[in-house]
């Protein structure tokens, strides 16, 4: 008999029955993004316009403190920008000019500055174009075409390529993208990308505010798509932007929750604190105009950015500048072309040089180069030193982990642990823990297998599948259980595994949840790129909830239920992690000391990497867990003194540990547990397999 066929279950789920609950509930590919649009219309369900200007500045100062936390902190003493001019391309009226900075040390951003002849006499209005997910990104056609138009009406005209994209890619060439596993690597070390491109931003205003051309107080950003996402966190954050133009990328955060977007774009944790309109609102009277298209996607939609538009339109008019807003609506798909260029000049000369009403400006004759020719590093001429989005990650990661040592004595070593435990909690994002304890429906099966249904937390529902625990009218003794997890098959094909027959010819109970938005959860057109699990992780984050938090409490709701099936759970309690759910053995042993024997098998065994992530899930790509609490050696220490094995290992981007380097990277793990006399209880056994050694022994 399959497993499948029973998924019938008699019984009750937290008061609910079963049979009803299957008939009310989504089907189950569904389950999760409606949890998460349900979480995040609780999250914003008190949603109000200020009443006041006095109440907006209170609201505007906390707000602008929860962006700052989100992005994980702007240096307060800038690097020195270093520009260096590499080339130049004179053209009628105008000059093009192939430049970097340093925004960060060591890390430079590539740049064009387009310089009108106007300024060779004058001091003119600048403005930061920002590129969007266009392969050539500052070097792509639809890009220039807008710088081109924008130095040929007499602006200053800056255009930067993000990090990660344009000449920033891992390789030298163009096209490269940033998102999914590449802008994944930032989330361990609390530097989200659209933070660092704020930051970048603010970089290139100072710049910008360096050359003798511009009028430093005039100055304006835009960008479409990514970019314009880009324009409205910088133009909102930085106040020197005295016009702000998003175009195509503007809509509601409510609206992200079920699309796909750019690592980019994912601001974690904002549903908690905030919705667009107040973001935006921040750049409210400061010449803040959204350019919509009809036919774009529906996060980026007409109908999307209404709603935003409305907030930052209620906010100018409490400050009293109701001028200083508009909404343009193009007949276009997603795109930066002529009206919207045409629009752009208009709203900039009227904020940023002060004559016209802000219609739209005709697009003067442009003609754009190609690509390569306006490189700051053409073909392979870039240094191979250069510092990319993994690099970059890796370097701030040790920075990080340099100091985080084993503590001198065993009571700093509590006190610490306390504190990182606390650390773990909130950076998984609470872990649910206010949820109601579970209520298990069974139906008990032959040869002694059963599946239990239960609510991990409302809108989550999933099943259980045990063996290994004999029917009886009291409820059995059972003196070892072990939890089997596998995010990369069913629970059904891990029970029925080696490892599960094995485990139960010993005397182990063994247990396999189902965990969210996984198996037959997976959401549809989850997988981007490397990223199986790219759309939930991302949801995930924009509520402040990462998936390895969610998985970490499904574990723990389902030994939740194995305790009331039992009475008690027995003394012995093993997880098992296979693969790419480790980390979710160790953080919930960390968290639940119920759990007595935490496993890993090959498993992720540093967030380091100095490579894009490969073979393992966005979700558990935490923000902030290597800053706040520590690399895997570390959380695996949080353990202590209850018994973990580590078996076998593999590195950030996918390549397996060999021999004594995996003992040396739990090295600090080692030192923990025998600070508190139990190097026994640790163990690494490296380029094995689960039963070789004994581990369960």
């Amino acid at each position: 008999m399959r497993w499948q066929s029973w998924l019938i279950v008699i019984g009750f789920v937290i008061g609910v029955r079963v049979d009803s609950f299957a008939q009310e509930a989504p089907k189950p590919e569904q389950q999760f993004l409606a949890f998460i649009k349900a979480q995040g219309a609780t999250l914003r369900a008190n949603d109000q316009p200020p009443a006041s200007a006095n109440e907006w500045q209170q609201r505007r100062t906390k707000l602008r403190e929860n962006l700052l936390k989100a992005w994980g902190g702007f240096l307060e003493t800038p690097c020195e920008l270093a520009p260096r001019k590499l080339g130049e391309i004179q053209r009628d009226g105008y000059r093009v000019e192939k430049m970097i900075f340093q925004t960060r040390p060591d890390v430079w951003m590539t740049a064009n500055a387009y310089v009108p002849d106007k300024a060779k006499t004058e001091k003119v209005p600048a403005i930061l174009h920002v590129h969007g997910h266009w392969a050539g990104a500052k070097q792509d056609r639809v890009v220039q075409s807008r710088c081109i138009g924008s130095v040929k009406h007499g602006f200053f005209v800056l255009v930067v390529d993000a990090m990660g994209a344009g000449e920033r890619g891992l390789g030298k060439k163009l096209g490269e993208y940033h998102g999914e596993m590449t802008g994944a690597t930032l989330f361990p070390i609390g530097l989200p990308l659209a933070g660092l491109q704020v930051y970048e931003n603010m970089r290139a205003v100072d710049y910008l505010q360096t050359r003798p051309e511009v009028d430093g107080k005039h100055i304006g950003i835009t960008g479409a798509s990514g970019g314009g996402n880009q324009t409205m966190y910088a133009g909102a954050f930085d106040e020197r932007f005295g016009c702000v133009v998003p175009t195509c990328s503007v809509g509601t955060y409510d609206s992200y929750l079920g699309a796909a977007c750019c690592m980019c774009e994912v601001v974690p944790g904002a549903v908690r604190f905030t919705e667009e309109g107040d973001v935006l609102g921040l750049a409210a009277g400061r010449g803040a105009m959204i350019t919509s298209a009809t036919r774009d996607a529906f996060q980026f939609s007409v109908g999307e950015a209404k709603k935003t538009f409305a907030r930052v339109e209620s906010l100018a008019k409490l400050l009293g500048k109701p001028d200083g807003v508009k909404h343009t609506i193009i007949e276009s798909g997603h795109d930066y072309n002529q009206p919207m260029r045409e629009a752009m000049y208009g709203w900039m000369t009227r904020h940023l040089k002060g004559t016209g009403d802000g219609s739209p400006l005709p697009d003067p004759e442009i003609k754009t180069e190609e690509p390569e020719s306006l490189r700051c590093f053409p073909g392979d001429s870039r240094p191979d030193d250069y510092i990319t989005i993994p690099r970059f990650a890796g370097a701030e990661a040790r920075k990080l982990l340099e100091n985080r040592k084993a503590p001198d004595s065993l009571d700093a070593w509590k006190t610490e642990k306390t504190e990182r435990l606390k650390a773990l909690d909130a950076v998984l994002g609470g872990t649910g823990a206010n949820a109601p304890k579970a209520t298990p429906g069974v139906e008990l099966t032959e040869g002694e297998t059963f599946i239990v249904s239960f609510q991990s937390e409302p809108g989550i529902e999933l099943t259980m599948i045990v063996r290994g625990v004999p029917e009886t009218p009291q409820p059995p003794k059972i003196n070892r259980l072990a939890v089997l997890l596998d995010l990369e098959q069913s629970a059904d094909k891990t029970m029925g595994s080696e490892q599960a027959n094995k485990l139960l010819k010993e005397g182990w109970a063994v247990a396999v949840p189902e965990l969210r938005a996984v198996g037959r959860f997976t959401v549809p057109g989850d997988k981007i790129g490397h990223a199986p699990d790219h759309n939930s992780a991302e949801w995930s984050l924009w509520i402040g909830r990462p998936l390895l938090g969610q998985w970490t409490w499904d574990v723990r709701r389902a030994l939740d239920v194995m305790s009331a099936r039992l009475a008690k759970l027995p003394s012995e309690v093993m997880v098992v992690g296979n693969g790419t759910v480790g980390p979710i053995a160790l953080c919930a042993s960390a968290l639940d000391e119920r759990i007595t024997h935490a496993v890993t098998i090959n498993s992720l065994a540093s967030y380091v990497t100095d490579e894009p992530y490969r073979n393992q899930r966005l979700g558990l790509m935490v923000p902030g867990i290597l800053r706040d609490v520590g690399d895997i050696p570390h959380i695996a220490a949080l353990i202590a003194p209850r018994r973990v094995t580590i078996v076998g290992g593999v590195t950030g981007g996918g390549q397996t540990i060999h021999g004594d380097d995996l003992g040396k990277q739990f090295r600090v793990t080692q030192e923990i547990f025998a600070k508190q006399s139990a190097a026994k209880q640790f163990r690494v056994q490296p380029d094995g397999q689960f039963f070789d050694g004994g581990v369960t022994r």
